[in-house]
This record gives structure tokens, sequence and C-alpha cells, in this order.
């Protein structure tokens, strides 16, 4: 595992726009007043959009220079250019709510990571609709809000989630097999901010017990996908996809039990890359720099 960040002296910038001539170069130049040095860059020119992509690891040896001064500094550039952007200190954990309902896989596997050190994310919240993980929950120290959702407190009950993460100051939410579909509202409101994970049978296995209709229909290969949390159900901009092979020897428990550690291992790496600025929306797809 690479070194962390140092804090309050490496930043990353992250930035999407029309390309055009002298972006990187006003990126370095940026840099150069600001006693920046980069660490890594990554860049992507999507010649089907004609939009530009950067991300740009850096440090800073001018230690009065702040987290402030430099958005500061590159508000013109991104004028300028007609930049989206967003700059951050590149030690500070992405603060990550934690949704799960009966499924805990997914919750286990990011709790573990985060402890060990493998996922730079804190978590200041463990939300689900059923109690079935509470004990996890305060295992790892993490407070547990119990939400049940019902038709009639659908309303009531995404309300409250929302005012945790607005009282919190979450950063991103995650979908650990939350088995409850969002509503458009809410959708927007945690637009960009928000990962889902499913098997990714869909749509051809829907329902219940997806991964035993998979084994009935013999299958080959059980994968899943990550992606952002839309309004269209599952059908947000992808970040990572995996799959593995199986044969007709494997019973369906063992289909479900590959099936769930995919799922497992795409959402952690989706998570982390999130956490570290690796991904960037283009439309309906992602830029993901890996």
């Amino acid at each position: 595992m690479s070194p962390r960040p140092q804090p309050g002296r490496e930043f990353v910038l992250t930035f999407s726009c029309p390309d055009q001539a002298g972006l990187v170069h006003a990126v370095t130049t940026f840099l150069l007043h600001h006693s920046g040095n980069i660490l890594e860059s990554r860049q992507f020119d999507d010649r089907m959009s004609g939009r530009f992509f950067m991300r740009v690891h850096f440090d800073v040896s001018d230690p009065g220079i702040s987290l402030e001064d430099l958005r500061t500094g590159f508000g013109p550039v991104g004028q300028a250019y007609g930049i989206s952007w967003q700059l951050h200190d590149a030690s500070t954990p992405t603060r990550t709510l934690i949704m799960v309902s009966k499924f805990g896989h997914c919750l286990n596997d990011l709790l573990f990571r985060r402890s060990t050190g493998s996922l730079r994310i804190d978590v200041p919240a463990i939300v689900s609709n059923h109690r079935d993980f509470e004990p996890l929950a305060r295992s790892y120290g993490i407070p547990f809000h119990h939400i049940p959702v019902t038709r009639e407190t659908k309303a009531e009950a995404e309300a409250r989630l929302l005012d945790l993460v607005s009282e919190l100051d979450v950063d991103l939410v995650v979908l650990a097999r939350y088995m409850q579909v969002l509503s458009d509202d809410l959708c927007k409101q945690l637009d960009g901010r928000a990962i889902n994970i499913h098997h990714s049978f869909l749509p051809s296995f829907k329902g219940a017990r997806p991964y035993v209709q998979a084994y009935q229909r013999g299958v080959k290969l059980v994968g899943a996908t990550a992606h952002y949390v839309t309004s269209d159900l599952d059908e947000g901009p992808i970040i990572e996809q995996d799959v593995v092979r199986v044969d007709h020897s494997r019973d369906p428990d063992e289909v479900v039990t590959i099936g769930r550690d995919v799922e497992a291992r795409v959402l952690a790496r989706a998570v982390e890359w999130h956490s570290e600025s690796r991904v960037l929306v283009n439309g309906k797809c992602t830029v993901v720099f890996r």
C-alpha cells in the first residue's frame, strides 16, 4: 500500500471541460505559482464528446499555502476555460454513510478494509431498514440507525436519511445491498455521491434469488456492477464491473457465494476510486483514472 498523503501538503485536482488548447499549460502554470510539484497526473481527451478530463495529485512545498489558497488561485483558471473542477486535501478521508438491508457481505468487507487502512474512508453511520447488522456496527464502534421503510413511511424515512447526510457532513452514500428503491427526488439530492452494487444478471434475472435463477439457466459467468445512483433504476454511470467463470459443477449455494464475493470486491474498488477522486462522470459514463 502506498504511503498516506501528508496532511495539508498533498492535494488532488480533478476537472473536466470542453477540449481546447492550453489546458495542461494553464494547470502546470497554476501549480508553479503555488509551489506545486506533480506526484501523479492522468488525462483523457474524449474525442467523441469533445471533453477533456484530468486528475493531478501534487504536493506543495510552501507551508504557508493552504487548501483555500489553492482553490482561490485556481478559480480564475477554471473560469477562463469553462472548467468544472474540484480540489481536495488528498489526506482527508471521505465521510461515507453505508446503507444495508439483510445481506451483510458488502458491509462487512467495507468495514474490514476501512479498519486495515486499505480504504481511506470515515464511516460516521450505518443505516438499515432492519436490525440484523446492529451488532456488527457496534463491534466497529460505528453508530447504527434503524430506519424502517414501508410504503406509508418511505417519504419520512428518506427525509431522515437526508437529515443524517447533512448532520454528519457525509460526502458519499454507499448502498451495500440496501434493498429499497430510492425515490427520484432522493436520487437527485444524492447525485454523484451515491454508489450502488448489484449482480450483473439484471435485467435477465430479476426479483428474488437471482443467483438460483442463473444457476437454473446454466450461466457460465457470475458478475457484479457498481454504479452511481440515478433515478433510472440500476442504470447510472458504471464505475466498476467484474466477472468470475462458473460451470456445471457448481451448486446453487456455491454460485451465491461466488456472486457475493464478486459484489464485495467490485463495490470496494468503486468506493476506493471515488474516495481518491479517481472517478469523473462523463454523461452517462465515467472516466476512471485507476
